[in-house]
């Protein structure tokens, strides 16, 4: 059950510079996604969940393409085959 990951330009030296990693998870949720992202390409998950274990809050995570925080949050469903997109917010003016 393999899910595919973006990975935005900022976080690809965790992975290698790959722009795009696939990872099988324990459980086919977002929360399971992150923590077979964490075993594979350690230290990724602190970039994208916070102390609490809660997705930060200037990280949008989409799971083909819908935004999680508007789905399930950690607990939205990532089936086999689904894209993962990890997308650090921007902001200035």
């Amino acid at each position: 059950m393999s899910v595919a990951v973006r990975i935005p330009t900022i976080l690809r030296s965790y992975t290698g510079g790959e722009a795009e990693v696939r990872v099988e998870p324990a459980e086919p949720t977002l929360s399971g996604t992150i923590a077979a992202l964490e075993a594979a390409y350690p230290g990724l998950s602190a970039r994208v969940l916070d102390d609490a274990g809660a997705l930060r809050r200037f990280v949008n995570v989409y799971v083909d393409d819908e935004d999680v925080r508007f789905e399930g949050g950690l607990a939205t469903a990532t089936p086999a085959g689904a894209q993962v997109s990890i997308i650090p917010a921007v902001a200035g003016g």
